[in-house]
This record gives C-alpha cells, structure tokens and sequence, in this order.
C-alpha cells in the first residue's frame, strides 16, 4: 500500500527526504513518515516419509495446475505459525518439523512470500473448502502437474530446495 493521505489525520502527504530511503511520504501535520507497506504470506511445500510431496489444486486459480499450500500471515502470528496452521486448514496434516526456505516476492500481487519445507506424516487429506483436490505425487512427477515455471513462482526454487534435502540425507 502507498500512502497518499496521512492515516491519522488526512492530511495530504508530501515527499520528503528520509535519510539513505530517499523521497518518503510525509505528514507535516503528524511529523511522521508512512513507508510503503505490503502484505505477508507463507507458502509451504509439505513431505512425507516416503519423500512424496503434497501437491493442491484450488480451481479459483487454475482447473488443471497444482501448487502447493499458501495463505496469508495473521496479525499476531509469526510466518512459522502461519505456515503450520495454513498446511492444517487446507490439507488436514499435522507439521511435525519445518525449515524455513527463503522469501519471494511476489510481484502480480505485491505479496512478499516467505517459504517453507514442511514434514508431515502420510495421512488422507482433510482438504478446506478452498482446496478441490490434492494428491501425494514423487517430486519427479510434479513437475507435471505444478504451475509453469515463472520468475513469480517461489514453488521452483522451494521444490529444488526440497531436493537438495533429498540429495543430502
């Protein structure tokens, strides 16, 4: 969100110099700076013990393609929390351990995606009412099914995390 108007007062902003920042919306009013800000979300590639990964199709994004699970932060809540309970709401799975895989940015919607490698037990699927289908697929097969390969996609540069974890052990 950029701010034009003073959320405090309303006062129209001004550019003013903000030290190494540079030009940053203002209030004379107020004396105070309002820095862009913008939204946080998690997104999470959850496995299990037979190294399948769990692969969600949500037919408001696409009939065909599969991504993996994602939602945003909560007020109060940290990206790991978040990350934990959004793998609970959509798939029904209980994250037994996560590793912290990086931030994307996710430039179409301005969302900063903080992202995760989560290990759950193979268990069936309790999906939410946003998920119409999910599945355990090898991570060889995925790549198949997921979204194409884009510079917005952070499911990429997780998957291969994921894979250097699977190289490693």
């Amino acid at each position: 969100m950029h701010f034009n108007y003073c959320p405090k007062c309303g006062s129209k902003l001004i550019k003013k110099e903000a030290g190494d920042d540079g030009l940053i919306p203002f209030c004379t009013a107020c004396n105070e700076y309002y820095f862009d800000i913008f939204p946080s979300c998690v997104i999470v590639m959850t496995y299990n013990e037979f190294d399948e990964i769990a692969l969600c199709r949500q037919g408001y994004m696409s009939d065909i393609y599969y991504n993996i699970t994602s939602g945003f932060m909560e007020v109060g809540e940290t990206a790991e929390e978040a990350a934990i309970r959004e793998v609970k709401e959509e798939l029904g799975l209980e994250v037994e351990e996560l590793t912290y895989a990086g931030t994307y940015w996710f430039s179409p919607k301005g969302l900063l995606m903080h992202g995760f490698i989560a290990f759950a037990k193979k268990a069936n699927f309790q999906l939410s009412a946003e998920v119409d289908e999910a599945r355990w697929v090898k991570p060889e097969d995925a790549l198949s099914i997921m979204f194409p390969e884009s510079p917005d996609n952070a499911i990429y540069p997780i998957y291969r995390k994921y894979l250097n974890m699977l190289k490693a052990d």
